[in-house]
């Protein structure tokens, strides 16, 4: 069975092969479909105990005000927080079971090599995706034409996550406006047909819907979010869902104008 993740295709989320006989040590359904939400870490919280909840996922703290800090007065894209928004939806898809686990792990290696970048000697140059991009096309470190020069690009790895966040925007946006018995796995699936699907082969097409059938129902969603109830949910999903959609609208337009939405 093909699980995908998030650099197991040049051009989008990539598969991962996974033979059938290696899917024995995956939890069962049902352990994987537990959710043990907590309430996010207090600033007083101590080292060994905020260890123990570094992997637990608070919407409100973690997606909004992450992707709020993103963008600058002039609508630039702050990578650092951008990477750090995506470092809350990584939780959010860790606390949903192993089923996302081969999503997060390639997202946290996209993000890392987006810090890498950032923490390099060229670091001022990718401050934001806007500056990122200018360098890397005036310094000829895209493969805008072919693979294989520069697989990691900060063009190129950004795309990735780009095209994942479109798939998650629209996937919280079904959540916040869904019923209570509403299915997750249709959400999911019909925000994955409207984003990633046009990028993958019929083949993890396919495999990606039958994945999504193993996902917990929609108040066990709500409840790993940790902000209250689910009119609270509702509330933080109405503030966060519109921050994400902007920031992917100003990436894809950026991108589009210097034709890098194809990167190979």
């Amino acid at each position: 069975m093909f699980l995908y993740c998030l650099d197991s295709l040049t051009s989008s989320l990539y598969p991962m092969c996974i033979p059938q006989s290696s899917m024995m040590f995956l939890p069962p359904m049902d352990t994987r479909m537990q959710l043990r939400p907590t309430s996010c870490p207090a600033p007083w919280i101590g080292n060994t105990e905020a260890e123990n909840l570094q992997t637990q996922f608070c919407l409100k703290k973690e997606v909004l005000e992450s992707f709020k800090s993103c963008l600058s007065p002039e609508k630039e894209i702050y990578i650092e927080h951008y990477v750090s928004g995506w470092r809350g939806l990584v939780k959010l898809l860790n606390s949903l079971g192993s089923l996302f686990g081969f999503i997060s792990k390639d997202a946290v290696s996209k993000t890392q090599i987006l810090m890498n970048f950032l923490k390099s000697e060229n670091g001022p140059h990718y401050a934001t995706v806007q500056s990122m991009v200018k360098f890397e096309l005036d310094n000829k470190l895209v493969d805008v034409d072919k693979k294989g020069i520069y697989p990691e690009s900060g063009c190129r790895t950004l795309l990735r996550l780009h095209r994942a966040l479109r798939w998650l925007q629209l996937f919280l946006e079904r959540l916040r406006t869904s019923k209570e018995d509403d299915k997750t796995s249709v959400m999911c699936r019909d925000a994955y047909n409207e984003s990633l699907a046009q990028h993958h082969t019929w083949l993890i097409r396919k495999s990606a819907g039958m994945a999504f059938y193993g996902l917990p129902v929609r108040p066990a969603f709500f409840e790993v979010m940790n902000v209250g109830t689910p009119e609270q949910v509702v509330d933080v999903l109405g503030k966060a869902v519109p921050l994400l959609y902007e920031v992917y609208q100003i990436t894809e337009e950026l991108y589009q104008k210097h034709n890098l939405l194809d990167l190979p």
